[in-house]
């Protein structure tokens, strides 16, 4: 076992399959992020909103008020010194610190394709991405390659893998397969859509949306790693990518995973992209030395990011099953839903009306949402146990500010789960002040009564 494991580490490839997808990798960021700051989003979520949803152990990671653009615009220089290969690791290191911290600075916005860029970034720290069509390689060609290890490229492929295949495994429940749930509920919405839209209204429509969806996510690496299949399956990820960006509003994820299943086409199909776009551009040649293999700087250096990467995505493998740790329904209590690549798999809505009670005189008064949350943030806390706690700590500081005696914050909450009737989700008879935030079950969620059968 460990000759098989020596001899793969020492194993290369061709460099210009890592230096492809760090190009495109580079530019859809630039774009996403453009993209983000031109539908004024920047402002809306993060500079105008009074109170921010933090992840539990980053409540120090916040907005920065006007400066926050600064941020965005780092990030955005980032990205284009990784799509050109220009100082790559440190264009690299300043990526995953900016886009990271804009992620943890409001877990209102959480989405999986921002947990999988972050994820991504951070391993591309350690991979040698431009050694060939970069900046770097042509001002320093003693650094520039041909060859790389194999690995280097392997682990995007891998990390991709994860993510379609335990989207299909969270897909293996009774609410998506047997009830087509939430899909029946969202297709049903797109009736106005043009030629497909009275389909968007049949049940079995619903149902084969449902089932083609598992068994894509299950399949589609199967499919894109053998090559006899191959342009079958990126016809699949072309098709499937591009309804779910008419039907969802996802933002740019279709279009990230599109451009990064390239990847797993040959060295010879990313070698003709970088040379067709070379003589476009009229860029020096991009051929180096063929038999010329990268060689680390520091050989200890690179055998830790060996081992850090490994553990990584060991953490990748298993995190996800973190769930079967808590009691009570997945869907429900939502504790281990978040960054396991459970992909749309809820409609959820929710109601939450606040008591602040006074514990000395005991004086209730009810809390307006709208003066401090905005209305999307108000949507996301009301069905999201988390959020309820801490927005319930918000508001025991809040009026203790204003002369209450240590006010006590209960919620009348009901909440209404792929279709289902609503019901209660939080003891109203809890003092949610009282209740710290922990990876502890939250004992103050109600039961949910119901079985969702499934992974």
């Amino acid at each position: 076992m460990t000759s098989h494991i020596k001899s793969y580490l020492n194993s290369y490839t061709n460099a210009a399959t890592l230096a492809f997808y760090r190009l495109v990798f580079g530019f859809m960021m630039l774009l996403g992020l453009v993209r983000f700051a031109s539908y004024g989003w920047i402002d809306k979520f993060y500079i105008q909103p009074s109170f921010h949803f933090t992840y539990y152990g980053f409540s120090w990671v916040k907005p920065i008020g006007i400066y926050t653009y600064g941020i965005f615009i780092l990030c955005a220089l980032a990205a284009i010194g990784i799509a050109i290969g220009y100082r790559y690791r440190l264009s690299a290191i300043v990526f995953f610190l900016c886009f990271t911290y804009i992620e943890l600075m409001d877990k209102t916005t959480y989405l999986n394709h921002y947990y999988f860029i972050s994820i991504v970034s951070f391993v591309m720290i350690f991979l040698p991405a431009a050694s060939c069509f970069s900046v770097d390689a042509y001002k320093n060609p003693k650094r520039a390659f041909s060859q790389i290890p194999r690995w280097t490229v392997d682990i995007l492929k891998l990390l991709l893998a994860i993510v379609y295949f335990y989207a299909g495994l969270a897909k293996l429940n009774s609410d998506w397969l047997l009830r087509a749930m939430p899909l029946k509920i969202w297709l049903s919405g797109h009736a106005e859509l043009p030629l497909i839209g009275p389909l968007m209204l049949k049940n079995w429509i619903h149902y084969f949306f449902s089932w083609f969806g598992a068994i894509y996510d299950l399949g589609i690496v199967f499919l894109l790693i053998n090559k006899r299949f191959r342009l079958i399956g990126f016809a699949f990820v072309v098709a499937f990518h591009l309804l779910t960006a008419l039907l969802f509003p996802i933002g740019m994820f279709p279009y990230v995973m599109i451009v990064s299943t390239l990847i797993f086409f040959s060295s010879d199909f990313h070698k003709k992209c970088l040379s067709i776009l070379s003589k476009a551009l009229r860029l020096p040649s991009i051929v180096i030395d063929n038999t010329k293999k990268y060689i680390p700087r520091f050989r200890p250096l690179y055998n830790f990011s060996i081992a850090l990467l490994s553990l990584l995505l060991l953490f990748q493998l298993v995190f996800p099953f973190r769930y079967i740790c808590y009691p009570g329904e997945l869907f429900w209590t939502e504790e281990g839903f978040r960054f396991s690549w459970r992909v749309m798999l809820m409609e959820k809505a929710g109601y939450a009306q606040f008591i602040i009670t006074d514990s000395k005189t005991g004086k209730s008064i009810y809390v307006n949402n709208e003066d401090f949350l905005t209305r999307f943030q108000e949507k996301q806390m009301s069905f999201q146990p988390d959020f309820i706690l801490e927005y319930a700590h918000y508001l025991h500081d809040h009026y203790e500010k204003k002369g209450m005696t240590n006010p006590e914050v209960r919620v009348n909450c009901h909440v209404a789960l792929n279709g289902r009737l609503s019901r209660p989700y939080i003891d109203p008879k809890i003092n949610l002040a009282d209740k710290n935030e922990s990876f502890k079950h939250k004992d103050w969620i109600l039961p949910f009564e119901e079985t969702i059968w499934g992974l």
